[in-house]
């Protein structure tokens, strides 16, 4: 499939560019995949160090409050006891890592799938490979104006490690700036807007390819 070629001032260049259709136009597009890719990313992202304290790691007397019988009450024991305000907690958080293993095919798939659902929803955008001077918020939100992204929550794909594109949009609540090897499905499905470099298509036809 053929896609525009735009510049960052919003203006078509007059190319197109090819992009696989096994990557950016699948038929049918993975569902589960793109919910576990990013079930999986979203859990690596938690630090899993709750906790909360069972009765035996209480600090309190052990000491039997009432008599057994004759109160007309119900039974207790000590004061630690989970039925009583204070007291430890039943089944409560431990520790834990929540990380667990996906496929990297299945990641592949997942990452073509969101993909295709982006230029099916017109929201992928290929412009030509840029850079900035200096570091200047005021020079990324211009960019973002022109393509007509400003008011979008958008992703930005470049071909290299450009440490100006990325310190102009740190401080952009809703834009984001990845390299190839950092894209990953959750930011794709969460933007609206996705924004790809025309240097970077052909290390993402590399990484994603069918294999």
């Amino acid at each position: 499939m053929e896609l525009k070629v735009y510049n960052i001032n919003g203006s078509e260049t007059g190319r197109t560019i090819s992009l696989d259709d096994s990557i950016f136009a699948m038929e049918q597009p993975n569902d589960h995949a793109i919910y576990l890719d990013c079930k999986q990313f979203l859990a690596d992202q938690r630090q899993g160090t709750h906790k909360s304290k069972e009765r035996s790691e209480i600090a309190h007397s052990t000491r039997k409050l009432k008599r057994q019988k004759g109160t007309g009450g119900a039974r207790s024991g000590d004061i630690k006891s989970p039925v009583f305000v204070g007291g430890g907690r039943i089944f409560g958080p431990k520790p834990r890592d929540y990380r667990f293993k996906l496929n990297v095919k299945v990641k592949r798939l997942a990452r073509r799938s969101a993909l295709s659902y982006k230029v099916t929803d017109n929201a992928l955008t290929v412009v030509e490979n840029f850079s900035f001077d200096a570091p200047k918020t005021k020079s990324m939100i211009e960019v973002l104006n022109k393509l007509n992204v400003n008011d979008k929550k958008s992703l930005f794909v470049v071909e290299n490690q450009n440490n100006f594109v990325f310190l102009s949009a740190r401080n952009l609540k809703n834009v984001k700036v990845v390299n190839v090897s950092q894209l990953n499905t959750y930011d794709i499905v969460n933007a609206s807007n996705v924004v790809i470099s025309e240097g970077s298509i052909s290390e993402i036809n590399r990484v994603l390819a069918t294999k």
